[in-house]
């Protein structure tokens, strides 16, 4: 009598059969479907900044009149501002940024809860998958200012750092905004993943923590005021393999 143990058919990677196989090929089309999607309706946009942060803010908190001045100013300074599109920080980006001069963009998540559209959107773009939304964060971007938030900011955070630091997309500014919220992350990063030998200690210098609106569109500028904002070819070709 065999003792081997057998997985019960709901856990069994063969259980679904060709109909299991057959809905993974559709759902791929479904993604390249949406990627095609928002590429088509987002080519235009750039110059462009991601601003990301909590959707649990209230627009009489600090951090959303804030954000709101921020997009503002970048609006008015050329910028398109790309938000998350929900409520909070992403709402107060995109008020901000429907008030100036240029486009205000939300790319929204569908969720079960928490994430409805905000009505301050000249471009809209609905997501079913958070990592292709994340995508379009990035591709678009000439820089991102993060605002406080919780572990969707810090995804996006770190995703944009590692970015970066990796090569797979262009270096550009990455902005925290309110030090006092930053300071415990930053002084980690600095101190114990150095230490450890986790990061290159130049790997700090990724990201630049400014308070004030006006010194965050100067440093945005200044970081392009010698290359510009249009890409090169190569550079082209490295956003396309994002």
């Amino acid at each position: 009598m065999s003792n081997t143990k057998k997985l019960p058919k709901s856990a069994d990677p063969d259980a679904g059969g060709k109909n299991h196989t057959g809905n993974e090929a559709w759902h791929a089309f479904e993604i390249m479907a949406e990627f095609v999607a928002a590429t088509e309706k987002l080519k235009e946009i750039t110059p462009a900044v991601s601003i990301f942060g909590s959707a649990r803010i209230k627009p009489q908190h600090q951090y959303y009149q804030l954000t709101e001045d921020i997009a503002k100013r970048l609006s008015d300074a050329g910028f398109s501002v790309i938000s998350g599109g929900g409520p909070g920080i992403m709402e107060a980006a995109n008020k901000g940024a429907f008030a100036g001069k240029s486009p205000s963009i939300g790319l929204n998540i569908e969720l079960p809860h928490e994430q409805t559209g905000n009505p301050y959107q000249d471009i809209s773009q609905n997501f079913q998958h958070f990592f292709m939304r994340k995508v379009m964060f990035v591709k678009y971007a000439s820089a991102y200012v993060v605002m406080p938030g919780g572990f969707g900011t810090l995804d996006e955070l770190m995703e944009a750092i590692t970015l970066v630091q990796t090569g797979k997309t262009l270096r550009i500014p990455i902005i925290l905004v309110c030090e006092p919220f930053w300071r415990g992350l930053v002084d980690w990063i600095k101190t114990t993943l150095v230490n450890e030998g986790m990061i290159a200690s130049e790997d700090v210098n990724l990201i630049q923590v400014i308070d004030e609106p006006d010194r965050v569109v100067e440093a945005i500028f200044k970081h392009y005021e010698t290359r510009g904002f249009k890409l090169s070819p190569e550079e082209e070709r490295v956003q396309l393999y994002l």
